[in-house]
C-alpha cells in the first residue's frame, strides 16, 4: 500500500492534554491499518513554546521519536532535553508528556501501541 502525502488526515489541537499552544498530527496510519496493533501512528509538530500535557497510559504504551528541534520529554516526572534521534519510549502505566523549548518546530514520530493486539 502507498498512500501519498495528500492522502495523510492532518488533525490540529489546541491544548492537547492538558499542554499549551498548538500541535499538528499527521496520521499516517490507523487502528484499522495496524490490524488492530495500536491506535496512533503520526509525525506531530510542536510549534515553539507548544506542548503535549502530561498523560498517562493505561493497556497501551507510547513511543517519541524526534526528529528536529529541541524538546523537554517529561518522563513519569523527570524532565529530560530532547533533541533529533532521541527516543522516548513510555510504557503501560506511566506517564509522559512533551514540549518544544526551541526556537523552531519540534518534530517527532508517535506511535501508541496496545499492550495486548485488538482483534478487528
Amino acid at each position: 500500500m502507498i498512500k501519498k502525502s495528500h492522502e495523510v488526515k492532518k488533525d490540529v489541537h489546541t491544548d492537547f492534554r492538558g499542554g499549551k499552544g498548538e500541535v499538528v498530527l499527521y496520521h499516517y496510519m490507523d487502528e484499522q491499518s495496524s490490524n488492530g496493533a495500536g491506535r496512533l501512528f503520526c509525525k506531530g509538530v510542536l510549534p515553539p513554546g507548544s506542548s503535549v500535557g502530561v498523560h498517562k497510559h493505561t493497556g497501551d504504551h507510547e513511543t517519541y521519536f524526534i526528529l528536529s528541534g529541541k524538546g523537554r520529554v517529561n518522563d513519569n516526572g523527570n524532565l529530560v532535553e530532547v533533541g533529533p534521534g532521541d527516543l522516548q519510549h513510555c510504557l503501560d502505566g506511566q506517564e509522559h508528556g512533551l514540549e518544544n523549548i526551541g526556537d523552531t518546530d519540534l518534530v517527532y514520530v508517535a506511535n501508541i501501541l496496545y499492550t495486548e493486539q485488538k482483534k478487528i
